[in-house]
């Protein structure tokens, strides 16, 4: 089975050897999973093939892309793609697909992209003792903490990987 590590973590416990906590994703199905390996374990890393391609169109739950050199298309489903990465995809975007075995396992997406902010609630006066972030939605549908100067129409950075602000887009 093929699967990614998400996160990793070194544990050196009083008693005992250490050992690395680490969460994975099995490629295939989506499911994670928790497993700990000692310092003595060996792990198998698998090479993928990456390729850009460029998403060209949805229809329900299949999503089409063509290879940027070749021109061939390739459909992937949205299981594949993940339910969290789907909001982020938009007509002509470049991403980048793995394969396996010349099978498609996985779409990365580019680290940001830039949203338009299309309702940010007003900001409370006075809120100047914590960093006072507030709830904005972009136009593909998901809600962000913006800072306070984020204003209806602002065009924003996220991070596809958390859907978290990063910055004010660049004009």
């Amino acid at each position: 089975r093929l699967w990614r590590a998400i996160k990793i973590q070194h544990t050196q416990p009083g008693k005992g050897g250490a050992y690395l906590q680490v969460e994975l994703k099995d490629l295939l199905n989506g499911s994670k999973l928790n497993e700990r390996f000692r310092a003595s374990e060996n792990v198998e890393r698998v090479r993928l093939d990456q390729n850009e391609y460029q998403f060209l169109y949805s229809a329900e739950t299949v999503h089409t892309f063509m290879h940027a050199e070749t021109y061939e298309q390739v459909e992937l489903n949205s299981s594949l793609i993940g339910e969290e990465k789907l909001p982020y995809l938009q007509e002509g975007m470049s991403v980048t697909v793995e394969t396996y075995d010349g099978k498609p396992i996985n779409l990365q997406l580019p680290a940001q992209k830039v949203c338009t902010v299309v309702e940010a609630d007003a900001v409370v006066k006075g809120q100047t003792a914590t960093s006072s972030y507030k709830p904005a939605l972009l136009d593909n549908g998901l809600k962000t903490m913006v800072p306070p100067h984020i204003e209806t129409g602002t065009k924003i950075v996220v991070s596809t990987e958390d859907g978290s602000y990063v910055e004010r887009a660049k004009t």
